[in-house]
């Protein structure tokens, strides 16, 4: 087997604000492996600013990765453990490399278009109008679980914003889940978790900024709002980090990036910790391209969680690679009439 790496730039359409700044381009990166006549893809998700391997030699790990291709995946695994997107672009490559059709990881009713999976509709932060418009525009497409980014503009405006949905949808018709990045100081986290609590939030991700496991695991115990825990996972390399992690906080959810914890292999001991400590989860793509946005829709039917999932990334960019992936109703197929674009500019020459 031969492998070959591509760093890409991928550019939103609109600037996506979080309470981290404004996205404006994510950088990714494609590996390809070949073997014979045969190639597989995958995706190399980085998040630089939040990714565990936002690091100086990262591409030294890829091109470690090229010369080692050849060697056992465990191996491989383990030898990169602290880079969890390098891993999981590895393991959909492989998967790839194996599949008749290339693209087609998980085969399943999903995958052959006779079923769908069903996701949020994720809302930016940003000014108060344009934030209402993102929130309109998604209740008409059909969603029935909002997603909001808070924590960057003001407080009263964002309860607005809540309660903007509030007056037109019951908590029965229109589910809101709110994203806080960690924006939160611990002092004053539980009273905006309590005005939160009045426009029927359905739960909140990381209100308070990761490595606070004291005052994470207090407020999972008394808030009024349900927590999701999601940076928080990130950097955890071993299962015993993440089974004290759990048994530490005790959230009432917790939200996997594939790209961000490590993988499949990964998020399958995850999910069974989660099992075992009663915790509930769902799975969440972290702006990879639609080469990575596939892998991850395709694992995530694979679990049959009737949840929403957070999957709703593909349309965000000029310059993505098409896909067969639709957004249709608060629901993402795949549509297998639908062909993918032309990915060979990402292969070895």
């Amino acid at each position: 087997m031969k492998l070959n790496y591509t760093k890409y730039l991928l550019n939103f359409k609109i600037p996506g604000g979080t309470s981290r700044g404004v996205l404006r381009q994510k950088e990714t990166y494609f590996i390809s492996i070949r073997s014979g006549d045969k190639y597989g893809i995958g995706e190399c998700g980085i998040f630089r600013g939040l990714s565990h391997d936002d690091t100086d030699d990262y591409e030294e790990r890829l091109d470690w990765l090229r010369m080692n291709i050849n060697k056992d995946a465990s191996f491989i695994k383990e030898a990169l453990r602290q880079y969890p997107s390098i891993v999981f672009g590895y393991e959909q490559a492989m998967l790839s490399l194996g599949s008749e059709q290339g693209f087609d990881l998980f085969p399943s009713d999903f995958t052959s278009g006779k079923d769908k999976i069903p996701i949020n509709g994720l809302v930016w932060m940003g000014e108060e109008q344009f934030m209402r418009e993102q929130i309109e525009n998604k209740l008409e497409s059909g969603f029935d679980v909002i997603k909001l980014k808070i924590g960057a503009i003001d407080f009263e405006q964002e309860l607005s914003l809540l309660g903007f949905i509030r007056k037109q949808f019951s908590e029965s018709e229109i589910e809101i889940r709110v994203d806080a990045n960690g924006a939160f100081a611990p002092k004053g986290a539980l009273e905006k978790l309590k005005r939160l609590s009045d426009y029927g939030i359905h739960s909140i991700e990381q209100p308070i900024r990761q490595g606070q496991y004291e005052e994470m695991a207090e407020l999972c115990e008394i808030s009024p709002i349900a927590i999701a825990l999601d940076e928080e996972l990130i950097g955890l390399c071993s299962t015993d980090q993440r089974e004290e992690l759990l048994d530490s906080i005790k959230p009432q959810y917790i939200i996997l990036k594939p790209s961000l914890v490590g993988g499949i292999a990964v998020c399958n001991d995850w999910l069974r910790i989660c099992s075992k400590h009663g915790i509930k989860w769902w799975i969440t793509s972290a702006l990879e391209s639609n080469i990575g946005l596939n892998a991850i829709a395709q694992y995530t039917y694979t679990l049959d969680n009737p949840m929403p999932q957070g999957l709703g990334t593909g349309g965000l960019y000029t310059n993505n690679i098409d896909s067969p992936l639709e957004v249709k109703q608060g629901s993402l197929h795949y549509s297998p009439h639908l062909k993918w674009g032309n990915t060979s500019h990402l292969f070895e020459k």
